[in-house]
Formats: C-alpha cells, sequence, structure tokens
C-alpha cells in the first residue's frame, strides 16, 4: 500500500475488503493467538467497582472479559465469527456491531475499553469519529464531580489502544520516519492430505498512530485525556467526556 490513505467516499469498502472481510476468514485462527490479556487492561479492569457496566468494542474472542467477574461487559465485533467465539464467555453479552454505528444509549456506561482497534479505520475523520462514538456511550461528569475536580471515580472513562508507529525494538522494526499506512500480513496454515501444509497469506489495514496522535484525536472527539503512555509498541490513553463550559 502507498503512503496515502484511501480516499473517504471509499473508506467504508476499503475496510471492508482490508480489515472486515479478513477477520472473517481468520477469525479462528486468530483467536488462538489472542489469550493473554495485556497487564494494563487487566489492571483497568481489575481497578472497576463491583457492579460497573461497560462495554469492549472490537471485542475479538472476548479474552478481557473474563478478567474481572465483579463487573458486566457488552461486547461487540465487527466480524460476526469473533462474536460467536466471545459469546461463549457468559454471563457477558457480544453482539455483532460497527464501530461507527453502535447500538448503545447515549450517557449510560461507567466504562469503555477499545484495544487495537481504531488504527483499522482508513482515515483521520473515521478514526476521530469512532472515538467520539464510544465517548458517547459514558456517563458524562456529574456536577458534583465538576465541583471536586478531575474526579474519575465519578465519572465513565475509556481505555483506548492504537499500535505504534515507533516500534524500533520490534520484530517489525517501524520508527518515526515511516510510512504511517501500512498492509499488515497474517500468515495461515491448513493441513491439506494432498501437498500437507498450505500456507495463505492475508493483509490487514493498519493506521499506525504518531507520538500524541492518539491524545490529538481524543480532544478533537470531544474527550479529555486523564492519562496515557506507551506500552508493547502501542499507545494507549484513558479518556473522559470534556465537561460542558
Amino acid at each position: 500500500m502507498d503512503s496515502e490513505e484511501p480516499q473517504v467516499d471509499s473508506s467504508k469498502s476499503y475496510e471492508t475488503r482490508h480489515v472486515h472481510q479478513v477477520y472473517e476468514q481468520i477469525a479462528s485462527h486468530f483467536s488462538s493467538t489472542r489469550y493473554k490479556p495485556w497487564p494494563l487492561v487487566e489492571r483497568f479492569l481489575e481497578s472497576l467497582p463491583d457492579g460497573s457496566v461497560g462495554i469492549d468494542v472490537g471485542c475479538g474472542n472476548g479474552k478481557y472479559l473474563t478478567v474481572n467477574p465483579n463487573i458486566f461487559v457488552i461486547a461487540s465485533d465487527r466480524s460476526q465469527n469473533l462474536v460467536k467465539i466471545a459469546s461463549q464467555h457468559k454471563p457477558h453479552s457480544s453482539i455483532v456491531a460497527d464501530n461507527l454505528g453502535l447500538p448503545h444509549p447515549s450517557d449510560f456506561f461507567d466504562f469503555a475499553i477499545s484495544i487495537a482497534v481504531i488504527h483499522h479505520l482508513s482515515t483521520p475523520a473515521r478514526r476521530v469519529e469512532a472515538v467520539a462514538a464510544i465517548l458517547e456511550t459514558l456517563r458524562p461528569r456529574s456536577e458534583v464531580s465538576a465541583e471536586k475536580g478531575f474526579d474519575m471515580g465519578m465519572e465513565g472513562k475509556a481505555l483506548i489502544y492504537v499500535w505504534a508507529l515507533e516500534q524500533k525494538s520490534s520484530r517489525r522494526g517501524w520508527d518515526e520516519n515511516d510510512e504511517q499506512d501500512v498492509m499488515v500480513p497474517w500468515v495461515m496454515k491448513r493441513k491439506d492430505n494432498q501437498s500437507g501444509t498450505e500456507e495463505t497469506t492475508f493483509h490487514r489495514y493498519y493506521h499506525l498512530y504518531r507520538r500524541g496522535e492518539l491524545e490529538r484525536d481524543i480532544v478533537e472527539a470531544g474527550g479529555a485525556v486523564f492519562e496515557s503512555g506507551y506500552e508493547r509498541d502501542n499507545w494507549w490513553a484513558v479518556a473522559v467526556r470534556k465537561s460542558p463550559t
């Protein structure tokens, strides 16, 4: 893929071809490689008060649904095959839904997580829209919490992860001078009775985030960044809805 992003009018079909259809085909194999929660995501979920209700947007196989048994999660993913796998994690709910068309009420949830999802949106506007869609579902800051300052215990919060451009020490070797819009291969091997092993390579679209880019997207989407950082070749941020002025 060249360095130019797909045109806005073709972005949906581009993502269908280079993201959605790929995950439908690799769902089972992908799930078999995704079983261990990332430490910071695990800590975020375990820190939530008992009885908290939230959403996991782009849940994949639902590996985060079992982290904290004292919260309830409505998980969603664009891939029907991944949602079938995630739905095994009861009592949580798993549904097929697009990040840009979440079927959730506004101002409702205590928390949200979006782990390695938004970087699959192919234009800046769609990535900001995806962040805004998540933030809109969160409980806004109450008048009481506004008077007390930035009190995370009084409002909904979202943990968002995206792949980083700055991965010089990783096996991929990307760094700040590399292109941000890339195709990442997924190699799937199948046993074939005649030829032994058959290998198929799929390519998924990713936008690699620069330092500070995720924070800018959150602010543009109407949010405020509570904290942010870098972990395991990803940029992450905890965001809340910006209080009205």
